[in-house]
């Protein structure tokens, strides 16, 4: 017997997305700056095999073919990423009128096949010459994101339904300013929080200038995943707890809330309360990235703490354990749909009515799946 094809509800939104850096390729084409994932990759031994993202998928010149597949796929909309040092090639100053251009066409072309462009205004790509100047690490960026954003919804917004200020702040903060796994490779552990409320004010300056530009339909792009305690003891539950407030509630409060979680205050680099109001101004929806739950419980010197072949630094007050039973990804993350659930409703729980629609802006298990060497496809 045929199972029933689920129906989703009139108005449900399928899409696709992309980042710019992961993509685009032509990296000095028209003008375009360096960023920080440019100088990143090019330090040995940051990149597995070497490889780079000189031309990628090549989308910068054949964008049209890839929205050709896109219609083809039959989806309702597309987030792409721009690039920042494409639009301002240091962060600031003159505009390169031919890197906005490119996004001014790709946008024309979504519009033409039928399909929603959902751009993202920052995808951790940071202007190389911002980063040089201390990156998220000085209120400066914030300052000159906000510049960035009317400088991009002044010329897209007629046509823009729907805009994402910052993907996925915790990564930046933990990974790329924390850890040093992700760009600018910075190992600053708990020194790395002032890259977030720095990231959180730019979202709220971003938020301010583009509805001054007309835009419309405005969110961010949040990863989010339950938190399981590795235990029932209390030393487990708080480091559970702990992890939690820095991956989840931290980015989260002050944009839902107006504040940050308890004793984080005096940790970042204020004003906080006047920055705290600009950061919560109110949004049209809330973007929800989920990939998997994480395992957490206290450090002991038996169990090894690391995720995804990211090893988390010893001395830290919880320790991530692996989460058994589960398929594996190629990334060798756990593929747990049921997470997507969970969270979802912690965050009502959580949130209530300050909770605005919410869109799911990223999700899937990532595979190296390669194409059939008869059709080309990867089926």
């Amino acid at each position: 017997m045929t199972e029933p094809v689920p129906q989703f509800p009139a108005g449900f939104l399928w899409g696709v997305s992309t980042s710019a850096f992961q993509i685009e390729g032509s990296p000095t084409a028209d003008g375009r700056g360096p960023s920080s994932w440019d100088a990143f990759t090019k330090e040995q031994g940051r990149v597995k095999d070497g490889s780079n993202a000189e031309v990628a998928t090549d989308h910068y010149r054949r964008y049209r073919e890839d929205v050709a597949l896109m219609a083809e796929l039959g989806v309702d909309a597309y987030r792409f990423s721009i690039s920042w040092s494409r639009v301002l090639p240091d962060g600031h100053g003159p505009v390169n009128r031919a890197g906005l251009d490119f996004y001014d066409r790709l946008v024309d072309e979504l519009c033409a096949a039928g399909i929603a462009p959902a751009p993202t205004l920052f995808h951790w790509d940071t202007p190389l010459a911002l980063e040089e100047r201390g990156g998220w690490l000085e209120r400066d960026t914030a300052e000159r994101f906000a510049a960035y954003a009317s400088v991009v919804a002044e010329r897209l917004a007629d046509r823009v339904p729907m805009w994402i200020t910052i993907n996925e702040p915790a990564e930046v903060t933990l990974l790329g300013y924390g850890l040093g796994e992700h760009a600018p490779g910075r190992q600053l552990v708990f020194e790395a929080l002032p890259a977030a409320h720095h990231q959180l004010l730019a979202h709220g300056l971003g938020v301010q200038a583009l509805r001054a530009a007309g835009a419309r339909r405005i969110g961010i792009a949040a990863s989010h995943s339950p938190v399981w305690a590795a235990g029932e003891s209390d030393e487990d539950r708080a480091a559970a707890e702990l992890y939690d407030t820095l991956t989840n509630r931290l980015f989260a409060d002050p944009i839902l809330t107006g504040a940050y979680p308890e004793g984080l205050d005096s940790l970042l680099p204020g004003p906080v309360a006047e920055d705290l109001k600009t950061i919560s101004a109110p949004l049209d929806w809330y973007g929800v990235n989920y990939y998997n739950p994480m395992l957490v419980g206290a450090p002991t010197p038996a169990a090894a703490s690391a995720f995804g072949g990211i090893e988390i630094p010893s001395g830290l007050p919880f320790a991530v354990r692996d989460i058994e039973g589960y398929e594996r990804t190629d990334f060798d993350w756990p593929v747990v749909p049921d997470g997507l659930r969970e969270l979802l409703t912690t965050l009502r729980e959580r949130y209530g009515d300050r909770l605005p629609p919410l869109y799911i802006t990223e999700n899937g298990c990532s595979y190296g799946d390669a194409p059939d060497p008869d059709t080309g496809r990867v089926e």
